[in-house]
């Protein structure tokens, strides 16, 4: 695969960065560079959907005729390297990298003409209704119940782990409509409005100080028929494709070379009492250059899935491969930046990460700047905490890898 830039890519790269001037704020920087989660605030990541809505880049990955970009796989990789560098805070995958995608997919010329501008405009804030106290990596054995009703499905039951489903205004979740011989079968994939009376949502706090996960109590709560995605009791099918787009829709290497960066220009300082660089120090290096291989490999991994989408075509088994990598790698730079920072780490401040963003008094970062001893400090052991969580959310590793030896290698 060629990636060199031409005169057409270099405008581009440019005009993306014209954007980033004038569109990303010092605030929205700071947000995105202090972020310790994969979610900014509500408030932060709704600033940045306007922005991004009002330029057209939303939903660059989706098909033009939806609202995507004609853009070529050089130009994804370039865009999503420039936000990386720029420190701009990501938007919440629910609405355009799942729920959007399957509605592109599996949904009605109603639903798709209802739901998709809405999702692109900020209108509709979603959330994922899949994990239950029982069933997590067996997504299969879920109970929630869904009885038809008339027009209507009547839904009992209960979801755990679903990010925003305190900001969410809707969710797209998976419900029992029949209970059969094999538990993949009589799963069905429906769209719930989250102010429909019987709909209870409570906070689960993390231990970074977040509030971004909750539970969901369902009571008697009314949904109608016609907002099925798919057909009744073929949800496991749907399922199954959005989890492709929710591990392989969006590019992980990107931000971890601006990870990485920050680590070698906070390696590169000297240190307190003259110690030396700890870059010099050939163990530390040699961790660096193993992280910054594995994120070229996995770079050119996400190259073919970004030529993929933008041909309207679902990523497949290589999102597993992408997820797995993406946050395995993740993981080990939390723990070098750990290594990195050293004492620094340990006055670790939970309120620092609360929903309202960054402490109103934290120190403002250029574009170029990296925030090293005090002021980065609060940041390294919430990341370090949220990210344990990534190789377990949307499918844990083990699950991914299953995948990959049933489908790439045959067995």
């Amino acid at each position: 695969m060629e990636l060199a830039f031409g005169a057409a890519d270099a405008a581009f790269r440019d005009e993306v960065r014209s954007f980033l001037d004038e569109r990303l704020t010092p605030v929205l920087r700071a947000v995105g560079r202090r972020m310790t989660s994969v979610y900014a605030d509500y408030d932060t990541t709704m600033t940045w959907h306007k922005a991004l809505y009002e330029k057209g880049w939303v939903a660059p990955a989706w098909p033009v005729e939806h609202g995507g970009c004609d853009w070529s796989v050089i130009q994804h990789y370039i865009f999503s390297s420039e936000l990386a560098a720029a420190g701009a805070p990501a938007l919440s995958p629910m609405g355009l990298g799942m729920c959007g995608p399957v509605l592109i997919g599996y949904g009605t010329e109603e639903q798709k003409n209802y739901y998709l501008p809405r999702i692109l405009d900020g209108s509709d804030f979603w959330c994922q209704g899949y994990s239950e106290p029982g069933s997590g990596s067996d997504l299969a054995s879920l109970q929630m119940s869904a009885k038809e009703d008339g027009d209507d499905f009547v839904c009992n039951g209960q979801k755990i782990w679903t990010t925003h489903a305190n900001y969410a205004n809707r969710i797209f979740n998976l419900v029992r409509t029949s209970k059969e011989d094999i538990p993949q079968r009589g799963i069905t994939f429906i769209l719930i409005d989250m102010d429909t009376p019987g709909v209870k949502v409570e906070p689960l706090i993390m231990l970074s100080g977040e509030h971004i996960q909750n539970q969901i109590f369902f009571t008697d709560v009314r949904v109608p028929k016609k907002n099925v995605v798919g057909k009744v009791g073929e949800g496991w099918t749907v399922a199954k494709y959005l989890m492709q787009f929710e591990r392989g829709g969006h590019a992980y290497a990107p931000g971890l070379h601006a990870r990485l960066d920050r680590i070698r220009r906070m390696a590169g300082e000297e240190a307190e009492g003259g110690g030396g660089r700890l870059i010099d120090d050939e163990n530390f290096a040699r961790k660096v250059a193993e992280a910054a291989a594995e994120i070229t490999a996995l770079e050119y991994t996400e190259h073919r899935i970004m030529s993929a989408l933008s041909h309207g075509e679902a990523p497949g088994a290589e999102s597993s491969l992408l997820k797995t990598r993406g946050t395995e790698v993740s993981q080990r730079l939390t723990e070098i930046a750990l290594e990195t920072v050293a004492y620094y780490a340990l006055p670790f401040q939970p309120h620092a990460t609360a929903p309202g963003g960054p402490v109103p008094d934290a120190p403002q970062v250029s574009p170029n700047e990296t925030p090293v001893g005090p002021d980065y400090s609060w940041t390294v052991a919430p990341k370090y905490l949220n990210d344990r969580a990534g190789s377990i959310y949307a499918g844990t590793n083990e699950v991914q890898r299953n995948i990959m030896a049933k489908a790439v290698l045959g067995l």
